[in-house]
Protein backbone atom coordinates (compact mmCIF):
# COMPACT_ATOMS: atom_id res chain seq x y z
CA UNK A 1 0.00 0.00 0.00
CA UNK A 2 2.70 2.48 0.97
CA UNK A 3 2.79 5.53 3.12
CA UNK A 4 3.02 9.13 1.94
CA UNK A 5 6.22 10.61 3.37
CA UNK A 6 4.17 13.47 4.85
CA UNK A 7 2.64 10.86 7.20
CA UNK A 8 6.00 9.88 8.67
CA UNK A 9 6.49 10.90 12.29
CA UNK A 10 9.20 10.41 14.89
CA UNK A 11 9.32 6.72 15.76
CA UNK A 12 7.61 5.60 12.54
CA UNK A 13 9.19 2.61 10.79
CA UNK A 14 9.29 2.11 7.01
CA UNK A 15 11.13 -0.07 4.51
CA UNK A 16 13.10 1.05 1.49
CA UNK A 17 15.32 -1.16 -0.70
CA UNK A 18 14.86 -4.05 1.72
CA UNK A 19 16.14 -2.01 4.67
CA UNK A 20 14.11 -1.03 7.73
CA UNK A 21 14.35 2.58 8.89
CA UNK A 22 13.02 4.29 12.00
CA UNK A 23 12.43 8.04 11.90
CA UNK A 24 14.41 9.91 14.56
CA UNK A 25 13.65 13.41 13.33
CA UNK A 26 11.05 14.65 10.83
CA UNK A 27 11.19 18.05 9.11
CA UNK A 28 8.92 19.50 6.43
CA UNK A 29 10.72 22.13 4.37
CA UNK A 30 8.44 24.34 2.29
CA UNK A 31 9.83 25.62 -1.00
CA UNK A 32 8.16 28.57 -2.68
CA UNK A 33 4.54 27.98 -3.57
CA UNK A 34 2.93 24.68 -2.75
CA UNK A 35 5.72 22.13 -2.98
CA UNK A 36 8.33 21.16 -0.48
CA UNK A 37 10.61 18.47 0.78
CA UNK A 38 10.43 16.08 3.66
CA UNK A 39 13.77 15.67 5.38
CA UNK A 40 14.09 12.79 7.82
CA UNK A 41 16.91 11.59 10.00
CA UNK A 42 16.55 7.82 10.20
CA UNK A 43 18.24 4.89 11.93
CA UNK A 44 18.79 1.76 9.89
CA UNK A 45 17.31 -0.86 12.23
CA UNK A 46 19.52 -3.63 10.88
CA UNK A 47 22.88 -1.84 10.98
CA UNK A 48 22.27 0.87 13.58
CA UNK A 49 23.68 3.56 11.27
CA UNK A 50 21.99 6.98 11.19
CA UNK A 51 21.49 8.80 7.89
CA UNK A 52 19.47 11.67 6.47
CA UNK A 53 17.03 11.20 3.62
CA UNK A 54 15.15 13.82 1.62
CA UNK A 55 11.90 13.10 -0.22
CA UNK A 56 9.56 15.18 -2.36
CA UNK A 57 6.23 15.69 -0.59
CA UNK A 58 4.39 13.31 -2.94
CA UNK A 59 6.84 10.42 -2.47
CA UNK A 60 5.75 7.17 -0.89
CA UNK A 61 7.59 4.64 1.23
CA UNK A 62 6.67 1.10 2.15
CA UNK A 63 5.03 0.86 5.56
CA UNK A 64 6.79 -1.72 7.74
CA UNK A 65 4.66 -4.07 9.77
CA UNK A 66 6.09 -3.60 13.21
CA UNK A 67 4.69 -4.99 16.39
CA UNK A 68 5.39 -3.52 19.82
CA UNK A 69 5.97 -6.01 22.58
CA UNK A 70 6.71 -5.54 26.27
CA UNK A 71 9.96 -7.15 27.30
CA UNK A 72 12.37 -7.27 30.19
CA UNK A 73 16.10 -6.69 29.95
CA UNK A 74 17.99 -9.73 31.23
CA UNK A 75 21.75 -9.37 30.73
CA UNK A 76 24.43 -8.70 28.18
CA UNK A 77 27.12 -11.01 26.93
CA UNK A 78 29.88 -9.59 24.77
CA UNK A 79 28.16 -7.51 22.08
CA UNK A 80 24.71 -9.03 22.62
CA UNK A 81 21.99 -7.66 24.91
CA UNK A 82 19.25 -10.12 25.82
CA UNK A 83 15.59 -9.30 26.38
CA UNK A 84 12.73 -11.61 27.33
CA UNK A 85 9.00 -11.56 26.71
CA UNK A 86 7.63 -12.00 30.28
CA UNK A 87 4.58 -13.87 28.97
CA UNK A 88 6.10 -16.37 26.52
CA UNK A 89 9.66 -16.38 27.97
CA UNK A 90 10.89 -16.02 24.39
CA UNK A 91 14.29 -14.31 24.28
CA UNK A 92 15.37 -11.59 21.85
CA UNK A 93 19.04 -10.68 21.46
CA UNK A 94 19.99 -7.21 20.19
CA UNK A 95 23.50 -6.10 19.28
CA UNK A 96 25.21 -3.06 20.82
CA UNK A 97 25.39 -1.37 17.40
CA UNK A 98 21.59 -1.59 17.03
CA UNK A 99 20.92 -0.37 20.57
CA UNK A 100 23.31 2.55 20.25
CA UNK A 101 22.91 5.00 23.14
CA UNK A 102 20.04 3.04 24.68
CA UNK A 103 22.47 0.37 25.92
CA UNK A 104 23.93 2.61 28.61
CA UNK A 105 20.52 3.00 30.29
CA UNK A 106 19.77 -0.72 30.57
CA UNK A 107 19.70 -2.41 33.94
CA UNK A 108 18.65 -5.91 34.94
CA UNK A 109 14.87 -6.38 35.03
CA UNK A 110 14.11 -3.07 33.26
CA UNK A 111 10.82 -3.13 31.36
CA UNK A 112 11.13 -1.88 27.79
CA UNK A 113 9.17 -2.02 24.54
CA UNK A 114 10.67 -4.08 21.73
CA UNK A 115 9.91 -3.30 18.10
CA UNK A 116 9.50 -6.61 16.30
CA UNK A 117 9.18 -7.41 12.61
CA UNK A 118 8.14 -11.05 12.14
CA UNK A 119 10.31 -12.83 14.70
CA UNK A 120 13.20 -10.37 14.44
CA UNK A 121 13.72 -7.85 17.26
CA UNK A 122 14.64 -4.53 15.64
CA UNK A 123 15.19 -2.08 18.43
CA UNK A 124 14.11 -1.14 21.91
CA UNK A 125 12.11 1.81 23.19
CA UNK A 126 13.10 2.91 26.66
CA UNK A 127 10.81 4.50 29.22
CA UNK A 128 11.31 8.32 29.17
CA UNK A 129 12.81 8.13 32.64
CA UNK A 130 14.35 5.35 34.71
CA UNK A 131 15.14 5.15 38.43
CA UNK A 132 18.65 4.12 39.46
CA UNK A 133 20.54 3.83 42.72
CA UNK A 134 23.76 5.79 43.22
CA UNK A 135 26.55 3.28 43.77
CA UNK A 136 29.40 5.76 44.00
CA UNK A 137 29.67 9.51 44.31
CA UNK A 138 31.74 12.12 46.11
CA UNK A 139 31.00 12.97 49.74
CA UNK A 140 27.69 14.71 50.37
CA UNK A 141 28.07 18.33 51.27
CA UNK A 142 25.89 19.24 54.24
CA UNK A 143 24.17 22.55 53.99
CA UNK A 144 24.86 22.70 50.28
CA UNK A 145 21.28 22.83 49.12
CA UNK A 146 22.07 25.05 46.15
CA UNK A 147 20.29 23.19 43.40
CA UNK A 148 22.59 24.12 40.53
CA UNK A 149 25.85 22.71 41.93
CA UNK A 150 26.49 19.19 40.64
CA UNK A 151 28.97 16.35 41.09
CA UNK A 152 29.43 13.10 39.17
CA UNK A 153 27.76 9.92 40.37
CA UNK A 154 28.10 6.35 39.12
CA UNK A 155 24.76 4.57 39.12
CA UNK A 156 24.00 0.90 39.81
CA UNK A 157 24.21 0.06 36.09
CA UNK A 158 27.52 1.88 35.51
CA UNK A 159 25.96 5.01 33.98
CA UNK A 160 27.63 8.25 35.10
CA UNK A 161 25.44 11.35 35.56
CA UNK A 162 25.75 14.69 37.30
CA UNK A 163 23.70 14.88 40.51
CA UNK A 164 23.23 17.64 43.11
CA UNK A 165 25.99 17.94 45.74
CA UNK A 166 23.68 16.77 48.57
CA UNK A 167 23.11 13.31 47.04
CA UNK A 168 24.90 10.33 48.58
CA UNK A 169 25.59 6.64 47.93
CA UNK A 170 22.51 4.42 48.08
CA UNK A 171 20.04 7.17 47.20
CA UNK A 172 17.76 6.75 44.22
CA UNK A 173 17.61 9.18 41.30
CA UNK A 174 15.40 9.51 38.25
CA UNK A 175 17.28 9.98 34.93
CA UNK A 176 15.73 11.21 31.66
CA UNK A 177 16.71 8.70 28.95
CA UNK A 178 16.20 11.28 26.20
CA UNK A 179 18.80 13.70 27.60
CA UNK A 180 20.84 11.52 29.94
CA UNK A 181 20.31 14.03 32.74
CA UNK A 182 19.33 13.79 36.39
CA UNK A 183 15.66 14.68 36.89
CA UNK A 184 15.00 14.32 40.62
CA UNK A 185 15.74 12.46 43.81
CA UNK A 186 13.38 9.53 44.45
CA UNK A 187 12.31 8.55 47.96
Amino acid sequence: MGLNVTELRNGAVFTEDGQLFQVINYEHIKIGRGGGNIKVKVRNLRTGSIIEKTFNTGARVEDASVEKKKAQYLYHEGDSYNFMDPVTYEQFPLSASILGDAAKYLKEGLEVTLLINGDEALTVELPNSIIYEISETGPEEKGNTVSNVYKEATLDNGLVVKVPMFMKNGEKVKVDTRTGQYVERVK
